[in-house]
């Protein structure tokens, strides 16, 4: 008598649990990791695009003190930190920390202004890491 055979099939789950499992865990975390970095990324490119930000690096580039100390070009050096706010009514505030590099050292620039239809800075400093010395750029 021949033998009655029968296969059983397994399902999809029970094939492919073994690379399934795995595969959607790690891509969950590299979504959940794209995200946050995504968030990082804007809300570090609105600090770094705004006028505030620019017109402080402007003044930054062109300081005689700074150059000297630095060299030129004076370039932002990495990630710019703190916190930018303004309001539909064109008024605002802002207060950065932005490293900074030149050919002859690094620093940081620090950045605290108000805005009221343009930006209004209460200080524009440079502290130099090397020296460890501050130089006020809005002072004439």
């Amino acid at each position: 008598m021949e033998d009655d055979y029968i296969e059983v099939r397994r399902s999809w789950w029970d094939r492919n649990w073994k690379w399934f499992v795995p595969t959607g865990c790690v891509s969950i975390l590299l979504i959940f990791v794209l995200f946050i970095g995504g968030i990082f990324f804007g809300v570090t490119s609105m600090m770094t695009n705004s006028d505030a930000y620019k017109g402080a690096m402007n003044q930054v580039q062109h300081n005689q003190l700074v150059i000297e100390k630095l060299g030129s070009p004076i370039e932002d050096d990495g990630m710019t930190s703190g916190s930018i706010h303004t309001t539909n009514n064109d008024g605002g505030n802002c207060d950065l920390q932005i490293p900074i590099k030149g050919p002859k050292g690094k620093g940081t620039l620090f950045v605290v202004a108000e805005k009221r239809g343009t930006w209004k800075y209460s200080e524009i400093s440079v502290f130099i890491k090397a020296t460890k010395e501050e130089i006020d750029v809005l002072k004439k």
